[in-house]
C-alpha cells in the first residue's frame, strides 16, 4: 500500500527580508509541506504575509522588531497557535501550532534557543532558563501522543560529531557541557533527533561563521535540529541538511534541515 510522505523543514534565516529571494527559491525547488522559521528580525505587519500565501502557504508569526522572531508556514493551515512559552518571556522565540496534512494532524513547533552571548554571563544563564521552559512545554505535551515535531535553532551542538572540533570547542558557546546537558535531558524524556536517527557518527553541521573563511574550510556546527515525538519518529523516512544553500550569494549562514514522515494509516 502507498503511504504518503509529509516534508518539514526548519531554518534560520538571519533577516527574512534579506532572504526572501532565498526562501521563496527554496520552497518552490522541494515544495515542504510545513516550513519553521527562525530569526526573523521584524514584526508581525513586516512579515511579507501576501508573498508567503501566493507561494501556497497559511502562516502563523510571532515577530519582534530587529531581533528574534519565529514563525511556521503550512500549506493547509495551522490552528490552536500558541505563541510564547511563559507569560514573562518578551523575546519571541517560540510559536507553536496545530496543522493537518491529508487528514494526518501534526503538532509543530519553530523554536529559536538564545544564543548565549558569553559563557557565564546572564545571558546564558538565560539560555539555560529557555531550554528549562522548553523541556517543561515539551513534557507537557508528550502525554497527547502527538506525532510533534519541534524545529529551530538550538544554539548547541550536542555530540561531538556536531562540531568540527571537538577538543577545540569543548566548553565553548554552543558546545558547553551545561547546554548539552540541557539537550540530553529533552531527549532522555523521549523526543528524537531526526538527523541522528539516520545518521548517527556521520560529521554533520548546519550553521557556518560569516568568518575565517568557515564555510570553505567547512568549520561547522549542528545547532539546528528536528526533534521528534516518538510516533513521528516513527514515521521518519527521510533527512537532509541543504548546505548548498549556504553556499549561495548573501546567504543565512544556517541551512536548512528537512525530514519526511510517513504519513500512516493509524497516526
Amino acid at each position: 500500500m502507498q503511504h504518503t510522505s509529509h516534508h518539514f523543514v526548519t531554518w534560520n534565516v538571519n533577516s527574512l527580508r534579506s532572504r526572501m529571494v532565498h526562501v521563496l527559491d527554496f520552497i518552490k525547488e522541494h515544495r515542504p509541506d510545513v516550513v519553521m522559521l527562525q530569526e526573523l528580525k521584524c514584526q508581525d505587519e513586516q512579515f511579507p504575509w501576501e508573498a508567503m500565501e501566493d507561494a501556497g502557504y497559511q502562516c502563523a508569526v510571532y515577530g519582534q522588531k530587529s531581533y528574534n522572531g519565529v514563525a511556521i508556514m503550512s500549506r493547509t493551515g495551522l490552528e490552536d497557535v500558541r505563541r510564547g512559552l511563559h507569560a514573562d518571556d518578551e523575546q519571541t522565540r517560540y510559536i507553536e501550532a496545530i496543522t493537518v496534512l491529508d487528514g494526518t494532524a501534526y503538532r509543530v513547533a519553530s523554536v529559536y534557543v538564545p544564543n548565549g552571548n558569553e559563557v557565564g554571563s546572564d545571558k546564558f544563564h538565560y539560555k539555560l532558563d529557555f531550554f528549562h521552559h522548553l523541556r517543561h512545554r515539551l513534557t507537557e505535551i508528550a502525554p497527547y501522543e502527538e506525532s510533534v515535531i519541534i524545529g529551530g535553532d538550538y544554539n548547541c551542538a550536542y555530540l561531538p560529531q556536531d562540531v568540527y572540533d571537538a577538543d577545540r570547542l569543548e566548553g565553548t558557546l554552543c558546545f558547553h557541557p551545561q547546554e548539552r546537558e540541557a539537550m540530553w535531558r529533552i531527549l532522555h524524556d523521549g523526543y528524537y533527533d531526526a538527523v541522528r536517527m539516520q545518521h548517527p557518527h556521520e560529521p554533520l553541521f548546519s550553521w557556518w561563521d560569516y568568518r575565517a573563511g568557515a564555510f570553505a574550510r567547512n568549520h561547522g556546527m549542528r545547532i539546528d535540529h528536528l526533534l521528534l515525538s516518538p510516533k513521528a519518529a516513527n514515521s521518519l523516512s527521510q533527512v537532509r541538511i541543504f548546505s548548498e544553500e549556504r553556499a549561495k550569494d548573501k546567504p543565512s549562514d544556517h541551512a536548512p534541515v528537512g525530514c519526511m514522515l510517513i504519513a500512516r494509516e493509524d497516526a
